[in-house]
């Protein structure tokens, strides 16, 4: 039955202590363990009577993979110490150090490993009495770290220095391990035998095995109670293995250098690699899931600096038309009232194209405004001739001032559109203004032709083709990217701007060019459902 995950407060970071165990996790977890449980029964029916030579190096090799795998998981589990400050990791740390260093004594007095009676000069007895240490010891640490897990919640953290903190742990475990040493070193005579010869194990030995096995199968049972995350999860498959460990190494056979001895330290070498996967993948699956936050946060600043720019250019962009034709009016206001004597009429007319100026400033403005927003638009039945004529009213001075014909035959069969007026009339200002700066640098004929049609059923298709200059083939695929511009004093803005327009009126903005030979925007837009057709 699968716990209930717990929850993880907002401020914590997610860890390797504090995450839940997915399914996946406990699956594996369970296989992992189920497969132990399967070698152990092989190993204890088939090995336990078969009597192996001593393979020289088998134990340094093993003894430094252990130390090594043990040492590099405490560096890690010390590292998730000091971003959580949780003493049941201190503690759990501190554990795996403290078998790590262990293992250096157990191989120094090693019968036979580098002289007949091990490095240190110790008793038979040492190695023993230093295994049974070690492997006491780890447990130990795994029950306190349980307990300080579910400690009251000020106690679960340390409020001192992370450095200082680590640091008297590792040196308080290796004067542990040191202190120990010397004391069985030192007492070697005067210590139970658990060792009849350099091979053969005694009687006693199995008892103190029997209780090293209870030991960790008490820690077994308090992680299961309390089983929280994926460490506590991978905890129980350690602790597990250590157990199996210990039998194979104590009751078939009695003996060293037996197949079950030596299948026993292949289950040891395994538990010691176990946290160690663990903590590698679940940090490199972390630093991965970090890396992509950053990076989706970068385009997420890079986006809204990008609508920003966006906005102000936009904003520029439009209104230089209107204010344009602000100043143009004014200007021809002036004049008329510098004449000797002023034409008040005609004043009267600039002013009245400045006031229609200034609100059609103020309505591009409000139109930016809303483009930009994410809620719902007003949209209206529209006739999209009126549109075009209106578009066409804004730009007359300039199409005067470059010389260009219009072909814009009204076709009075097509249905009426939805949508925003102001929008769909600012799309073919920048569209008809385009093609005006296309045919202004080029001499010969410049016509600029509207046309209007149904596209297909639901939508009206509008055209603007010019006999400008057209556009290159490679513009082609970025004139409607932003910021993309083929003017020389071009924002880059507006086809863009036009693009999101009629998009979000549901249509379409396309161009089709050849070099030299002017070039064709086509734009739909949906029939109002309310028009007869």
């Amino acid at each position: 039955m699968m716990k209930p995950a717990v929850i993880v407060p907002e401020d914590q970071p997610f860890t390797l202590a504090n995450l839940s165990p997915g399914r996946s996790q406990r699956r594996l977890a369970l296989a992992v363990a189920l497969a132990f449980l399967g070698a152990l029964f092989i190993s204890a029916g088939t090995l336990s009577n078969i009597q192996l030579g001593r393979i020289d190096a088998f134990v340094p090799a093993y003894g430094t993979a252990i130390f090594v795998n043990d040492l590099i998981t405490a560096v890690l589990l010390f590292n998730q110490f000091a971003i959580l400050r949780s003493r049941a990791l201190l503690a759990i740390s501190s554990g795996y150090l403290f078998t790590a260093l262990m293992v250096i004594p157990w191989m120094l007095t090693f019968p036979g490993l580098f002289t007949p009676g091990g490095l240190l000069g110790a008793g038979l007895q040492s190695t023993h009495w230093l295994y049974v240490l070690q492997y006491a010891g780890f447990p130990t640490f795994v029950i306190a770290y349980v307990l300080l897990k579910d400690a009251d919640p000020p106690k679960q953290l340390w409020d001192g220095s992370v450095g200082t903190t680590i640091l008297s742990s590792v040196a308080i475990s290796a004067a542990v391990v040191c202190a120990v040493t010397v004391l069985v070193i030192a007492g070697d005579a005067y210590l139970p035998r658990v060792s009849i010869d350099p091979v053969h194990f005694s009687t006693l030995w199995l008892y103190l095995a029997s209780c090293l096995i209870l030991w960790n199968a008490l820690a077994l049972i308090l992680l299961w109670i309390r089983q929280r995350s994926v460490l506590d999860l991978w905890l129980m498959v350690v602790v597990c293995a250590y157990a199996i460990e210990i039998y194979l190494v104590s009751f078939p056979g009695l003996a060293r250098f037996s197949a079950s001895w030596y299948a026993g330290r292949v289950f040891g070498f395994v538990s010691s690699i176990l946290v160690l996967f663990v903590l590698l993948h679940e940090i490199t699956t972390l630093y991965a899931q970090l890396f992509r936050a950053v990076l989706a946060q970068r385009r997420e600043r890079e986006a809204r600096l990008m609508t920003g720019d966006a906005v102000s250019a936009s904003i520029a962009h439009e209104v230089k038309q209107p204010l344009g034709a602000i100043l143009a009016s004014a200007n021809a206001g002036l004049n008329w009232l510098d004449r000797g004597e002023p034409d008040l009429d005609r004043v009267g007319d600039a002013l009245r194209l400045v006031v229609t100026a200034g609100h059609r400033a103020d309505a591009v403005i409000e139109n930016i405004r809303a483009h930009f927003k994410m809620g719902a638009r007003t949209r209206t039945s529209l006739d999209i001739d009126y549109v075009i004529q209106e578009a066409l009213a804004v730009v007359r001075d300039k199409l005067q001032t470059h010389r260009v014909a219009v072909q814009a035959n009204p076709n009075e069969r097509l249905p009426r559109i939805r949508g925003e007026q102001i929008q769909l009339q600012q799309v073919l200002v920048n569209l008809i203004t385009n093609a005006i700066d296309s045919m202004a640098t080029k001499n010969g004929e410049r016509v600029l032709s509207i046309r209007s049609e149904v596209h297909h059923s639901g939508f009206v298709m509008v055209s603007v083709e010019d006999t400008g200059k057209g556009l290159e083939a490679g513009a082609v695929d970025r004139i409607f990217n932003p910021m993309f511009t083929t003017k020389t004093h071009g924002m880059g803005m507006g086809l863009s701007i036009c693009r999101s327009i009629i998009e979000a009126h549901e249509g379409r903005l396309w161009v089709t060019a050849d070099k030299g030979r002017g070039a064709i925007f086509h734009f739909t837009v949906p029939v109002d459902p309310g028009s007869p057709s």
